[in-house]
């Protein structure tokens, strides 16, 4: 079995394959109903390996190469499929084909990116976005790399897949004064909530900002809520308010053809 994931027919062309799964089309149960793809979490290891293997294979790949994310700035090169631990960053390249690339979210921001040079070369990345993250520097790391690797801005793409929506993303003052400490434009993303020292935060167009800042000219956009869509998305805050003991995570996956 296949199951469903979101894409952007544009976004790469037919031979490479993108996709942002959410939670449907998997064997997990319970709290981590169905596709549960995080190996972090307490579900059922062999469903976690199940959902893993049939998302691998709709990507056309032997394995899933996933990450221990940290909320960090850390761009990793893979070459060959990972063996042994997970190594600690929050984005991935790859400009070898057959690896499918994969980050893990439950509400933080999912980017695939794809380039084509005009010598032809073509490479592909994932990157992990929660808040500490984004403004910490992983998307600009991402794109570090493939300039590292032959590519500019005007060779790169962006999918900016389910995450948490602006009205369901409340954050308190502390955020808000960490982002406007560091350029005082971000406030434009914060809406105040009255009568409260809360704002809704808007970190899909926060990503959206720092790649077009970036000079990336092709950027696509998802706004799918993965906290108000709960039958489609798994979200860590979403199990937080209603004082669940675990979530799942969703995969976004990208993979050059072999």
């Amino acid at each position: 079995m296949i199951p469903p994931f979101q894409h952007f027919p544009d976004f790469t062309p037919p031979d490479v394959f993108h996709g942002f799964f959410g939670r449907r089309g998997g064997v997990s149960t319970g709290l981590y109903e169905s596709l549960n793809c995080g190996l972090g979490s307490q579900d059922n290891p062999a469903s976690v390996a199940e959902n893993r293997a049939r998302v691998a294979r709709a990507a056309g790949a032997r394995d899933l190469v996933t990450l221990y994310q940290v909320h960090g700035a850390t761009c990793l090169y893979m070459g060959a499929p990972l063996l042994g631990e997970r190594p600690q960053a929050d984005a991935v390249f790859t400009d070898q084909p057959g690896l499918a690339l994969g980050v893990l979210t439950a509400d933080c921001v999912p980017v695939l990116f794809y380039g084509q040079n005009t010598q032809g070369r073509r490479a592909v990345a994932a990157a992990h976005a929660g808040w500490r993250g984004a403004l910490g520097g992983i998307l600009e790391s991402t794109i570090r790399m493939f300039a590292d690797h032959g590519f500019g801005p005007q060779d790169i793409r962006a999918a900016i897949g389910p995450a948490i929506g602006q009205a369901s993303y409340e954050v308190g003052d502390e955020v808000f004064q960490t982002f406007v400490e560091q350029n005082k434009s971000y406030a434009k993303l914060f809406k105040r909530n009255i009568n409260k020292d809360s704002y809704q935060f808007d970190i899909k167009s926060f990503c959206y900002d720092l790649l077009l800042h970036k000079k990336l000219q092709n950027i696509y956009l998802s706004h799918c809520d993965t906290y108000a869509e709960s039958d489609a998305y798994f979200s860590y805050r979403r199990t937080t308010h209603r004082g669940e003991k675990d979530y799942g995570r969703q995969v976004s996956v990208i993979a050059l053809s072999r």
